[in-house]
């Protein structure tokens, strides 16, 4: 299941939650305390997005948006299981 998300580094502390409407559409809010410099925010947001999903680390891959607050990224499992995860992340 492929996700949007928005980005926030340097935040007081890692949290997975609300709703941003971009001009991609609706993405998930991933706050992480880890700076936006090489690639530490990316590799707290991947590991914050598993964590929140309950997945595996290594079942969660960033599509697009390396460099940037807007993120794509894929979630490999049971979409009928991941759905509700993320609607009720969502808000």
């Amino acid at each position: 299941m492929r996700i949007l998300l928005r980005v926030r580094p340097g935040a007081s502390r890692t949290a997975v939650g609300g709703r941003y409407d971009g001009a991609a559409g609706p993405a998930l809010v991933v706050a992480v305390s880890a700076r936006a410099v090489e690639g530490q925010a990316t590799k707290a947001v991947l590991e914050a997005v598993a964590a929140a999903f309950d997945v595996r680390r290594s079942a969660v891959t960033l599509v697009r948006g390396a460099t940037s607050r807007d993120k794509l990224v894929e979630v490999d499992g049971d979409e009928t299981a991941l759905r509700p995860i993320l609607q009720k992340l969502l808000g």
